[in-house]
């Protein structure tokens, strides 16, 4: 019976627990009566040595930080302090510096296998920045280094999904799906990851040579069929330059004349004089 009574107890949640500025359920300042008493003796004792420890209540945070600010173990309210100048009594309060300016990371190459069986080593880099500091200091112990090795397994699952021909050709979608999915884990730390983009993709040299190979032989294809479509056209338009000299024997004579004119503007020695096939013709029936 009291262990059903005390099982109830841990579930239901704390009266003291408040949210941070992203709604995310952060401890109160459930000090208790004790708790109380040191902070009141910790504020007659600032009083009485006033001049002396005004160095040590007086804390400076920067633009781009944030200060958590814990007091005898309890967040002191539901959001961070800063930027500027802020009171804290150093017997009982305890800073944390949070930087909310954007990190950037690179993933160490990873050796992947992928939908169709082929291994790769894909790398990457990673960036992002704490959005909620109460949330990355309380929920996780080191925030930049956890979200490192979530990068590292996400990068891994997420193309462990995608075939060879989609890694090299869809990078952009493969980035947008990592930055969701890490966007998606991480936000329960205070963290938001505002880009992810893969840098670069090594194959194997077999698989290069493969590659190459293929790709080769099917330029070589495409390029015999071109050849081929080449030679049809040119025999087409042959046979339509032919019936137009049938009908005009005089277009024969003039097309000589070109010719002639083509040699001779390459300043050649040799001299062609083409003879018409009816003279010879005539002096044949002549012998005969």
């Amino acid at each position: 019976m009291h262990s059903g009574v005390l099982i109830n107890h841990r579930e239901m949640p704390s009266q003291d627990d408040v949210r941070d500025s992203d709604g995310h359920n952060v401890r109160g300042e459930g000090l208790g009566c004790c708790g109380w008493t040191l902070v009141i003796l910790s504020g007659i004792l600032v009083m009485f040595t006033f001049p002396i420890c005004i160095f040590f209540c007086i804390k400076i945070v920067k633009e781009y930080e944030r200060a958590v600010i814990f007091r005898l173990g309890h967040v002191t309210s539901g959001r961070a302090k800063g930027p500027g100048l802020f009171f804290i009594l150093p017997c009982t309060d305890s800073v944390v510096k949070v930087d909310l300016r954007t990190v950037s990371f690179d993933i160490p190459p990873q050796e992947i296998l992928t939908k169709d069986s082929v291994t790769v080593s894909v790398d990457g880099v990673v960036y992002f920045r704490v959005q909620s500091a109460i949330s990355s200091v309380i929920n996780v112990r080191n925030a930049n280094f956890s979200t490192r090795l979530l990068a590292q397994t996400t990068l891994r699952n997420v193309l462990g999904t995608k075939n060879l021909s989609e890694l090299l050709s869809d990078r952009e979608e493969i980035s947008h799906n990592m930055q969701m999915s890490l966007d998606a884990a991480t936000e329960i730390w205070g963290i938001k990851v505002e880009r992810v983009e893969i840098k670069d993709v090594k194959l194997p040299f077999q698989l290069q040579r493969a590659m190459a190979a293929e790709a080769e032989a099917t330029r070589e294809a495409r390029a015999k069929v071109i050849a081929a479509e080449g030679e049809m056209n040119a025999s087409r338009a042959l046979k339509e330059a032919s019936l137009v000299i049938a009908e005009s024997p005089s277009a024969l004579q003039l097309r000589y004349m070109q010719t002639l004119t083509t040699i001779a503007s390459e300043n050649n020695s040799t001299i062609i004089f083409p003879l018409p096939i009816d003279v010879l013709q005539t002096f044949l029936t002549k012998g005969k």
